[in-house]
């Protein structure tokens, strides 16, 4: 049992795969396992989730700089995207990053049949090329290799142009300090640094971007009342952003709740420093400049297979080993790390 930033984690030495799947807090593992108990014995009551529903609005609203009030909630970035993508018009330009993640691109791509478009550039570029598009769809983390989008750049970029921007934070959110208020939409996942089961998502839709989002995926806990829009005709949407809201997972939701709290309690700036610190340390050792992010891309020869044979969890992706230092790891995880590759 591993303890860091007040919490213990039943987390093995050489741990580094967060950027796929995050490792809950002992007591949120606890939390799921109590839905499980209570599920078993029949106890449990479905109008007793919606606490936890709104408690992961707070959070997540928290971690992002937004106000709850503007987040809706799902079960996976691609569907809350794709109701982003259903509101562009006709012939729509859509900007995004080389390599991004498909559940951001995938969504308008579909919609090629309306003359949509999706144009790739270096995420380096991207703020440089915001100009002659009708939206910017974006992670600020890439999924592939921990490349930071530059959001200050893309912002006044943005807001020159009059372009719409659309944010991914789920390789993002619960390692840095966001504030994103400005942001038409931000989407996340909570199943990675967020610490909380798969099958929770968030989109937190900006006032202006209300009219522009359409609530395809709209059923009963999209209604004003829930309880009240479970049968029949005529359609009664709330009246914010919960008119984007699909029915939560309650499994998940018992695990999401206390886990964005937790990560919305930590400081965030001390989370960053630490996962960064220990992925530069690696970077060190292999004669790679510093980033600002704690996800390591490893181009080397065999490189999966030996960290794989020492111990070490990790991903392949875009050809390389991937590598995620979170609030749990240590130089544990560096000399590891340093051990296989040498």
């Amino acid at each position: 049992m591993r303890h860091a930033f007040d919490a213990a984690f039943d987390v093995p030495d050489g741990y580094l795969n967060t950027p796929a799947v995050g490792v809950p807090p002992a007591h949120v593992a606890d939390e799921v396992t109590e839905f499980v108990r209570r599920w078993s014995a029949g106890a449990q009551r479905p109008p007793e989730f919606d606490a936890l529903v709104e408690s992961t609005r707070t959070s997540f609203g928290a971690l992002v700089g937004v106000p709850a009030e503007r987040v809706a909630v799902g079960a996976a970035v691609s569907p809350l995207v794709g109701m982003v993508a259903a509101g562009v018009p006709d012939g729509a330009r859509v900007l995004a990053a080389s390599g991004e993640f498909t559940s951001v691109t995938f969504p308008f791509a579909a919609h090629r049949h309306r003359g949509v478009t999706v144009r790739e550039v270096p995420v380096s570029a991207l703020p440089d090329a915001v100009a002659g598009h009708d939206l910017v769809a974006v992670s600020v983390a890439q999924s592939a290799d921990g490349a930071l989008v530059e959001l200050d750049a893309l912002r006044e970029a943005a807001d020159a142009a009059g372009v719409p921007v659309l944010l991914d934070v789920t390789q993002a959110a619960g390692w840095r300090p966001l504030h994103l208020d400005w942001a038409d939409w931000v989407v996340g996942a909570g199943y990675k640094w967020l610490l909380a089961p798969r099958g929770t998502a968030w989109l937190a839709v900006h006032p202006r971007a209300m009219a522009s989002t359409h609530p395809v995926g709209a059923g009963w806990y999209a209604g004003e009342d829930p309880w009240d829009s479970i049968y029949g005709l005529p359609l009664r949407l709330a009246g914010g952003a919960r008119r984007f809201d699909t029915s939560p997972a309650w499994l998940a939701f018992a695990g999401a709740a206390p886990a964005l709290s937790y990560v919305a309690s930590l400081d965030l700036a001390a989370v960053r420093d630490h996962g960064v610190g220990l992925a530069n340390a690696v970077r060190a050792r292999f004669g790679l400049p510093e980033a600002a992010g704690p996800i390591v891309s490893l181009r080397r020869e065999g490189a999966a297979e030996a960290l794989a044979e020492a111990g070490v969890v990790a991903s392949v992706r875009a050809g390389a080993a991937r590598l995620g230092f979170h609030i749990y790891n240590t130089e544990r995880d560096v000399d590891r790390v340093v051990a296989a590759l040498s």
